[in-house]
């Protein structure tokens, strides 16, 4: 039995103990509730779990499996390590677990037109391709920075049809993308579904993405038992809005004996301004039309943010995660981007797996720990994405 108490998260309005809600105008909360009782009564239909079922099977490829990481750990020495190989799944990342379910949800209720923001790109190519598979157009909007440094994604995007918005305002990442996106979102909010692209945003949107999510967690609580009749010890993902990481802890909450770790950027140094670690260094504010920590100015405007993965460079975080910050389940800590970048070549050069910078912020704090705990303990990181799109930004900016 949990020493927590998660009773109802969230509870009717959206909120996770005092953070999440609908921040938002009274005309929009009204297509926000609508959202959620949509959700709420499609999600318990057969036909929606076969269909989403049926997908995730043989169209996204789950379960993904857990592999040992034998060559790493035996490197490192201490506890093994094992990586839930999310970066497996059709489009190269746990986003196309939300993004089926958003898309069929989008078909479910009639709308014309899916939008959304990404960061990296690997939010934007699995809403591209799950809007293809169903039938609808997508609109997403990309900072003009993560564009040029992704381009790999971009060409993804265009293949797969969606219409892609460069977003060159403020500093042209993903909070901009997010504020413009939401901007065209609002010109027909009847019509057009925002499909957000974490466990952000005002209810019902932190609750869908992670119950689309928690398929993480749930296939990995049985492949352990499975496997080794016990939990891992651990169990570690990177943090920006934070869908991965919740899909990875949510099946795990109750269980006392299982640490969660959560990986934030700690860019070029906590003691700099170039990081987006929000829940080391943030503190509760409004943000996106949410309650969740927020990285501010002086002014109380979001700060500028930083991380070399275009996926985590966001100013606030998942009411769920500051939630679960307060509460003290789950620990946050944080990674510089050298760290993450000596993670993502020895991953690849030790087990030949070449994993996405996001995700590569986890593997870096499990190459951290192991060596501090016995052999007999194991670490599971979730591989959230492979780094296809990473790879020439890397190998250019470390002259390989």
């Amino acid at each position: 039995m949990s020493k927590f108490d998660f009773a109802a998260m969230p509870d009717a309005n959206g909120y996770f103990g005092e953070y999440g809600g609908q921040i938002i105008p009274p005309e929009l909360k009204e297509i926000m509730d609508e959202i959620d009782g949509a959700y709420e009564e499609i999600r318990q239909t057969p036909e929606f779990q076969e269909e989403l079922d049926s997908l995730f099977a043989d169209y996204v490829g789950r379960p993904s499996p857990v592999y040992h990481a034998s060559r790493l750990s035996a490197q490192l020495g201490g506890a093994q390590i094992y990586l839930k190989r999310e970066d497996l799944n059709h489009t190269g990342a746990h986003k196309i677990n939300h993004c089926l379910g958003e898309a069929l949800l989008a078909k479910y209720m009639g709308k014309t037109k899916v939008i959304a923001e990404t960061g990296a790109g690997q939010h934007g190519v699995a809403l591209a391709t799950a809007c293809a598979l169903v039938g609808i157009p997508c609109e997403i909007h990309m900072g003009q920075v993560d564009i040029e440094k992704e381009h790999p994604n971009v060409t993804k995007m265009k293949i797969l049809g969606c219409k892609l918005v460069a977003v060159t305002r403020g500093t042209a990442t993903l909070k901009d993308a997010v504020d413009s996106a939401f901007e065209e979102y609002l010109k027909d909010p009847v019509n057009y579904i925002y499909a957000i692209g974490s466990v952000v945003g005002p209810h019902p949107f932190p609750k869908m993405v992670r119950d689309f999510q928690s398929i993480i967690g749930t296939e990995a609580r049985e492949q352990f038992m499975t496997t080794h009749g016990k939990l891992p010890n651990y169990i570690t993902a990177c943090v920006g809005g934070g869908s991965n990481a919740m899909g990875a802890f949510t099946a795990f909450l109750d269980d006392n004996d299982v640490s969660l770790v959560g990986v934030e950027p700690a860019g070029k140094g906590l003691d700099t301004k170039d990081h987006s670690a929000t829940l080391t260094l943030g503190k509760p504010s409004e943000l996106h039309g949410m309650k969740c920590y927020v990285l501010e100015t002086e002014d109380g405007e979001p700060m500028p943010v930083h991380s070399i993965a275009s996926g985590l460079d966001y100013p606030g975080v998942g009411p769920q995660h500051s939630y679960l910050k307060d509460l003290g389940r789950v620990e946050y800590d944080s990674v510089t981007d050298e760290e993450c970048l000596n993670a993502f070549m020895t991953l690849s050069r030790v087990e030949g797996i070449i994993p996405a910078l996001e995700s590569s912020h986890a593997v870096a704090w499990a190459m951290r720990k192991a060596p501090e705990l016995p052999s007999d303990q194991m670490i599971l990181v979730n591989l959230s994405g492979r780094g296809d799109k990473d790879a020439d930004y890397v190998a250019d900016k470390l002259g390989l």
